[in-house]
């Protein structure tokens, strides 16, 4: 429905502005709506179809007044709209009456002005046709010629122009068939005729279905079940003097008032001459306001008449007689009108106080006048009384504004009572009269005053956001809009936090409220400055300074610092089994972040292992023993301390205390092997040890592994060394003499021998020389080295001993120049190539004067001359 609505909806707005001698603006705009529209549906931006600013509405406002007790409109101020306020029905609101308009007005201040504004409703289909009854019955003689008439009762549809009722469908047609006849009020009667001639033989009883359709979209129809009754023998319907009757009647005429007589006749004889009379109207006020006496057709009035809801009744009236045959006719009433309605004075604005600097015709207050008589009876006139600075100026529509005519001076004259009287012009007059009170305003010249210089307030901490703390209470000396004050948080900050995260402050009432959660822990006091500012142009303030005090809240429960908690491993005090009475086994420590009570702790044992052994000092927390401790004590004892502050309510901590009564540490361990673990804390320690014993195996594995690698690639580069047939440049050992006698070799030289049981295993390790020299022997020098065995004689022959021979002179040595550990103690007194050597040499020494030889052997005879000439030429330029 509210999509049909909407696509139905069409809206026309009407503007017309002008500027009145009042000194205040009046216009008129008019919008076009359908019935129906949902609650806050949009009827039309009024802001733009007056030319105004959404400003000038908040500013001004901008309110809407009605005559009317119901308000189906709203003025958005912060909009500029207007929109559906309660759902409007036409049909209630007009009924049959068409064009239906609301009218309201439009009204500012400062200055004040007013539009006329005017919303038509249209209507929709949205009722059906409807018969006041279900089910009628007529009774026809069978001898009913064709072409007879029977009124049928019309249905009434509550929708106007095309949602109205427009035709009417019987079926079946078989004996009878529809007739509309229009009236000149446009509306139909309903009659059927008889089109074939009823057999009471065949058929007794017939069943016709009258169904009513309207011209809405969709269109809606109601229907009616007619039963038809056959009879016999009446064969003259009863007639009308009249088709139209007409009467008047005036309005709050008494109960009782015969408004008409109707009369018909019948030409039939008997019983079926006999008429009745009644009312067809059905969804209307008629049956209400009016019958109709059934023997002689006098309409009578039982109900109220008002002109002023009700101007004319149209009455269609009915006559049948006994045959069951029917004639119609209508009753037009009008009501004429009386005075009896006093003028109304509606207050559309006024202004309660003036400053008395106010200009010359400002406007006071703005009055509707309303008189629901229409004629003289209608006509209104309005004044005030004499000797008075004010005036009433009227303007079309029964408008009046009450402005000032002269200066006001509120030293002379602080309030005025106004008296507008209003009266219309029937007979007799009727009168209205209304009192205005205006007080007259000074100028803003005090500046609001708080009760107190300082206040103090407390709030317990933990509180909820939102909280109502306190109320800062300011007044002003001057009037109205002067003296309203406004409470403003002045900007400031709390430890480099905005002030208004804390706290804040209802503008209009002084209430502060606490913005968050306060905890006494972080934060105990802080201040804060209010103003109070008043509506004065220009405004004047005051400020006072506010002390918030958090207040402790024992919201914290005690925390055991020792003994500490930990989940993996057992920690006992131990006690000897020689300690005495009051031995003090440990201290439990504990503290409270609560200040005051909240922090005062007492301590008391909850379970022990044995309660007589021990006790716990309810104010230090100190574990003593209570008796002298015996052999007979189990060495593992569990103390449960229970920690409690003396808040309200209280809160308590509870810490395990694990005593080994004991003189040895081995005696511990075996007992304390069964405490409880902290499986997690197991489950991880396992996985780590796992994980490092996994790591430690596989850097020893990659060592042992490289290790063999360069052991093998060693000994391979040996074997190599050995076979091969390529000249070698022989290395001599540190502090050997060479062979020209021209000198030692260079002082820095390091050497390594490694060498096993097995001669044919052992390994040589020759270290580099200090610096980069190498010395070669010259083949043409006399002094020759004795070869002593070749390489594979000395590695492949293990049974043939190795016969250590003096060196020649060549190879003697001063004592101080001997290689290796043997020849260190030696003296300077032992001359070069004299003897033996002083000191048997070591194994290592005489494989080092091997290897020596040999090489320098092998290298002498595989060098060609012209090599062996450069390599002795660099030796000795070096």
């Amino acid at each position: 429905m509210e999509i049909f609505l909407a696509i139905k909806m069409k809206r026309q707005v009407t503007l017309f502005i002008f500027v009145l001698s009042l000194g205040f603006v009046l216009g008129q705009v008019s919008y076009s709506i359908p019935e129906e529209m949902a609650k806050g549906s949009l009827i039309g931006n009024i802001a733009h179809d007056l030319g105004l600013q959404i400003k000038r509405l908040t500013s001004g406002k901008a309110r809407i007044f009605t005559r009317d007790s119901d308000e189906y409109v709203e003025l958005n101020r912060e909009r500029g709209v207007l929109l559906v306020k309660e759902r409007i029905d036409r049909e209630a609101l007009c009924k049959k009456t068409t064009p239906c308009a609301l009218h309201f007005q439009i009204i500012l201040e400062n200055p004040m002005e007013f539009y006329s504004v005017a919303i038509q409703i249209t209507d929709i289909n949205d009722n059906a046709p409807t018969f006041e009854k279900d089910k009628i019955a007529f009774k026809i003689s069978e001898s009913a010629v064709i072409g007879a008439k029977f009124s049928l009762e019309r249905a009434v549809d509550l929708d106007v122009g095309i949602n109205d009722l427009k035709s009417y469908t019987l079926k079946p047609t078989d004996n009878f068939a529809l007739k509309l006849l229009n009236n000149p009020d446009g509306n139909k009667n309903v009659e059927m005729v008889l089109q074939k001639p009823l057999d009471r033989e065949k058929q007794e009883q017939i069943n016709l279905v009258l169904t009513a359709v309207d011209g809405g979209e969709p269109q809606m129809s109601g229907t009616m079940l007619i039963v038809i009754t056959v009879l016999d023998a009446n064969d003259n319907a009863p007639v009308f003097t009249q088709q139209i009757y007409k009467a008047t009647v005036t309005e709050n005429s008494p109960k009782g008032t015969v408004v008409a007589v109707v009369s018909a006749s019948d030409a039939d004889e008997g019983p079926n001459s006999r008429i009745t009379y009644s009312i067809r109207n059905t969804l209307d006020d008629v049956r209400r306001t009016f019958k109709v006496n059934e023997e002689n057709g006098e309409v009578i009035l039982i109900g109220n008449t008002d002109f002023e809801e009700s101007r004319i009744y149209q009455i269609h009236l009915l006559a049948s007689d006994e045959g069951g045959l029917t004639d119609s006719c209508k009753l037009i009433v009008d009501v004429q009108d009386t005075n009896d309605n006093i003028p109304e004075i509606h207050i559309m604005s006024k202004s309660t106080i003036i400053s008395e600097d106010a200009s010359i015709n400002t406007v006071v207050t703005m009055i509707s006048i309303e008189d629901k008589d229409s004629g003289p009876n209608g006509n209104v006139k309005c004044y005030t009384e004499e000797n008075m600075p004010f005036s009433l100026k009227s303007s079309e529509n029964n408008f009046y504004s009450l402005v000032t005519d002269s200066e006001l001076d509120r030293e002379m004259a602080s309030e005025y009572n106004i008296t507008v009287t209003c009266s219309d012009e029937g007979v007799p007059s009727l009168s209205s009269s209304v009192t205005l009170t205006l007080q007259i305003s000074d100028v803003n010249d005090n500046a609001p005053v708080f009760e107190r210089s300082s206040y103090e307030a407390y709030i317990v901490e933990n509180n909820t956001p939102g909280l109502s703390i306190f109320t800062v209470k300011a007044t002003d000396a001057d009037w109205n809009q002067n003296a309203r004050v406004s409470y403003i948080l002045e900007d400031s900050s709390v430890n480099g936090v905005p002030v208004s995260s804390y706290v804040s402050v209802s503008a209009d009432s002084g209430v502060i409220h606490a913005v968050r959660s306060f905890d006494y822990e972080q934060i105990k006091d802080f201040q804060f400055r209010i103003k109070a500012q008043d509506g004065g142009s220009p405004p004047l303030s005051s400020n006072v300074t506010v002390k918030m005090l958090i207040q402790d809240q024992n919201d914290n429960p005690p925390q055991v610092l020792y003994p500490v908690q930990t989940g993996g491993s057992v920690v006992a005090e131990m006690v000897p089994r020689s300690a005495d009475v009051g031995y003090l086994v440990t201290k439990v420590v504990a503290v409270d972040v609560d200040s005051g009570q909240n922090a005062w702790l007492s301590y008391k044992l909850q379970k022990a292992t044995d309660r007589a052994l021990f006790e716990v000092g309810s104010q230090n927390g100190e574990i003593r023993t209570i008796r002298q401790v015996t052999d007979k004590d189990a060495v593992k004892q569990r103390l449960t301390v229970i920690v409690e502050d003396n808040g309200q309510p209280s809160r308590s901590a509870t810490v395990i205390v694990n005593v080994a009564v004991a003189d040895s540490f081995p005696e511990v361990l075996s007992e304390f092997t069964d405490f409880p673990h902290d499986k997690e804390y197991n489950d991880n320690l396992t996985f780590y040890l796992v994980l490092a014993l996994a790591v430690v195996s596989f850097l020893f594995i990659t060592c042992l592994v490289v290790i063999i690698s360069v052991k093998i690639y060693r000994w391979r580069q040996s074997r190599i060394l050995y076979h091969s047939n390529l000249p070698v440049i022989p290395y001599y050992p540190p502090r050997y003499s060479d062979t020209l006698g021209t000198g030692t070799l260079p002082h820095v030289y390091n050497y390594e021998v490694c060498r096993t049981t097995d001669s044919r295993k052992s390994d040589n390790k020759f270290g580099g020389a200090g610096g980069q020299n190498v010395l070669i022997m010259d083949p043409s020098s006399t002094g020759t080295m004795q070869r002593i065995q070749s390489e594979k004689s000395i590695l492949d022959e293990p049974d043939s001993p190795i016969e250590q021979k003096p060196p020649n002179n060549d190879w003697r040595f001063t004592q101080g120049q001997r290689p290796g550990p043997s020849g260190a103690t030696g003296g300077p007194e032992v001359a070069m190539g004299t003897g033996p050597w002083p000191q048997p040499p070591t194994e290592a020494e005489q494989l080092q004067a091997l290897m020596a030889a040999a090489n320098v052997s092998e290298a002498t005879a595989t060098l060609g001359p012209a090599l062996w000439r450069i390599l002795t030429s660099h030796v000795r330029k070096t």
